[in-house]
């Protein structure tokens, strides 16, 4: 498959991050001739903070992660694609047991100390051992510099592996943070993404951990959307190896912190947006943001509405400026808007006001906007000093192409 237009121009260089060391294989899960499988070793003592989907039918991996998280330590991460080992029974929890025991087993560590993550076709078992009969291979061959290796191993329908890093000060200390994920369709996160894996040199504890990666996960993951499904198997966990000897910070709030919460944002941001920018079918790559709504909620739940209406993205696939389909999207939103204080900027055009098109509208500055790749939506409700931004994409017929045929 082709790499989405909206990609970026080469895979990043990451660098290594002590105390991290990955290996990827061949399991034949779905996909012939490539890898499906990722395995991380992380160094003794790494903490770990997990958000996970809020799905009711959510996947045995994401069951297992949930229960293992509050020991807040990690040893090993094992991640699979072409199935997702959701809904899956009796079955799929046995999968993940054998593969967590024989992890653990293999790197002398206690199973709560051993994560695993799957993503692909719902609904189909797999074999238990059709992971483990491949660890011994894969940790035989585990490197630290294997980054995009990884990425590329738990892809699905992406079109190309996504990655970031970036660098901190904590206390003069200076940390590195690497970040990759995969996720093209089924976005629509209700506390993270498809799969996002984040590593970290620096000394954290996993309470504050924790908190900062859900603060961080609220600000980004969670504010895009592709179709407005939300996955089962939707995981973002996050590992910091402490292998960097910065002074320890004890609270998630503390402003010794406040370099490091900038680069953790600037990762899951761009991670979110690569996500955004690979959206099956994807041509166009949309900001809509909202500001004066009664509350911040309100304005994310109008911004989402605008972003997951078909009519609205269909109309931005065809480059047809029909603002109405936004002005449609907001009113149903179930949120307070006045038709006459509503604004609507395209492009940073303005479009409407007092409840109308502006007099003196002229299309043409706003179809040549909608001709391009980066897609600006802004609304002016004149309400309050609720504010939010969320990320989508256009909705094509290539998006109907990859999912009328995902299981064949």
């Amino acid at each position: 498959m082709a790499p989405s237009p909206l990609a970026p121009i080469a895979f990043p260089e990451l660098p290594p991050i002590a105390g991290v060391r990955l290996a990827v294989g061949q399991c034949g899960i779905k996909y012939q001739n490539r890898t499906d499988l990722m395995v991380a070793e992380l160094a003794h003592g790494t903490t770990v903070a997990g958000v996970f989907t809020r799905s009711l039918t959510a996947s045995a991996p994401v069951e297992w992660c949930r229960e293992a998280l509050p020991g807040g330590r990690a040893r090993a991460l094992v991640v699979n694609s072409g199935n997702a080992n959701a809904f899956t029974g009796y079955q799929g929890q046995t999968t993940v047991a054998v593969t967590v025991d024989a992890i653990a087993e293999l790197l002398q560590c206690a199973p709560n100390q051993v994560f695993v993550a799957s993503t692909g076709v719902i609904g189909q078992p797999m074999p238990p051992d059709l992971i483990t009969q491949q660890l011994p291979d894969v940790l035989a061959v585990l490197s630290e510099t294997s980054w995009s290796e990884a990425a590329r191993a738990i892809m699905t329908t992406d079109t190309f592996p996504k990655a970031v890093t970036r660098q901190a000060i904590i206390r003069g200390t200076t940390v590195t943070i690497n970040g990759f994920c995969k996720g093209s369709g089924m976005i629509a996160p209700d506390m993270a993404t498809m799969l996002g894996f984040i590593f970290t040199d620096a000394a954290i504890e996993a309470p504050v951990l924790q908190k900062l990666l859900s603060e961080a996960t609220e600000r980004t993951f969670n504010c895009i959307t592709v179709d407005g499904d939300t996955s089962t198997s939707d995981s973002v966990l996050m590992f910091a190896t402490g292998t960097v000897a910065n002074k320890r910070v004890a609270k998630a709030s503390s402003k010794r912190l406040e370099d490091f919460r900038r680069a953790l944002d600037d990762v899951m941001l761009s991670l979110a947006h690569q996500i955004v920018r690979d959206g099956e079918g994807a041509t166009k790559f949309v900001t809509i943001s909202v500001a004066g709504a009664e509350s911040r909620k309100a304005a994310k739940r109008i911004a989402f509405t605008v972003a997951n209406s078909p009519l609205v993205k269909t109309a931005i696939a065809g480059e047809d400026a029909n603002w109405g389909r936004i002005v449609a999207a907001i009113g149903r939103a179930g949120e307070k808007a006045d038709r006459d204080r509503l604004q609507i900027f395209i492009g940073g055009v303005q479009v409407t006001t007092d409840g109308a098109a502006l007099p003196d509208y002229d299309e043409t500055p706003v179809a040549a906007h909608m001709k391009g790749q980066e897609i600006d939506i802004r609304i002016e409700l004149g309400l309050g000093k609720g504010e939010a931004t969320v990320w989508t994409c256009d909705l094509t017929h290539g998006y109907i192409d990859i999912n009328g045929s995902y299981r064949s």
